[in-house]
């Protein structure tokens, strides 16, 4: 394995780990703040469905970036290490200042740019360009009207209830918290797999875009690691000086956020957790 293609997969496991922590707050922050889990245990639980997500979903959204945007016959590895310092640079810049920020756009942004300033911008795919575009424009839109809709279906069905069943929804909230955390790693931790395969295809390390077992374990890990350091401050920002966040609340986005995350996982489509959670 040639030096580059190692530092390729390191820096993509670091983008990875940085995407766990930089979206560990839109995972746990609904759960903190209602106090349905201590921030730790939150965490904790959230990095194993992190980690578990990627196995069971597949890897559509891994072969959209990897080989539906850019052909990998085009590809190299100076451009592939390009893009990902670029999107490294904005997730540490964004962490530190406390900034909720897309790492999916980053990434997105990165490739395109390193591609039409190392290769040309005709490498382009415009299909697999429209169906990433389209992914990223259309989910945090899905995010809004899936989370109105089932909370007002919730409210209706909850009419007339005692104030005990914020005890249930403080309990379901664990639940569909690490439902959501599954959905995040299945679509996240893809991102990752993309741009580690297609350094191995473009190296003839593999010879065809086939996602290794190996590549899905290590960026499932690097993800849920990342998620179980934290990003203490984004979790401040999203879950206390936003809203005012109750059970209910914290469960209807969950399980909104978690639909739309989960189905862009599986028909390939890359989306932003923080901006459909948000």
């Amino acid at each position: 394995m040639e030096p580059l293609l190692i530092v390729l997969i390191v820096l993509s496991l670091i983008f990875d780990f940085l995407n766990g922590v930089h979206d560990s707050s839109n995972i746990v922050a609904t759960i903190i703040s209602s106090r349905s889990l201590s921030p730790r245990l939150a965490l904790a639980l959230t990095a194993i469905a992190e980690f578990c997500g990627p196995f069971l979903f597949g890897v559509a959204v891994a072969k959209t970036i990897g080989s539906e945007i850019i052909p990998p016959d085009l590809m190299t590895l100076p451009v592939l290490l390009a893009a990902l310092t670029g999107a490294i640079l904005w997730n540490l810049a964004t962490w530190y200042l406390g900034i909720p920020s897309s790492s999916s756009h980053a990434l997105i942004g990165g490739l395109i740019g390193a591609v039409m300033a190392g290769v040309g911008a005709g490498a382009i795919r415009m299909a697999g360009l429209t169906k990433v575009f389209v992914a990223l424009f259309l989910s945090p839109i899905l995010g809004l009207l899936v989370g109105f809709l089932f909370t007002r279906l919730v409210y209706f069905l909850a009419r007339g209830a005692s104030m005990k069943i914020n005890w249930f929804f403080k309990k379901a909230q664990v639940l569909t918290g690490m439902g959501l955390a599954l959905s995040h790693g299945a679509n996240d931790a893809q991102k990752t797999m993309g741009i580690i395969t297609l350094g191995l295809v473009t190296t003839g390390y593999i010879k065809s875009f086939e996602v290794p077992t190996w590549v899905i374990a290590a960026s499932a890990g690097a993800i849920a690691f990342g998620t179980s350091v934290g990003g203490w401050s984004l979790i401040k920002t999203l879950g206390a000086k936003f809203f005012c966040i109750r059970p209910v609340h914290g469960f209807c986005t969950q399980v909104a956020s978690a639909s739309v995350i989960l189905g862009a996982a599986l028909l390939g489509g890359p989306v932003s957790t923080t901006q459909v959670v948000s």
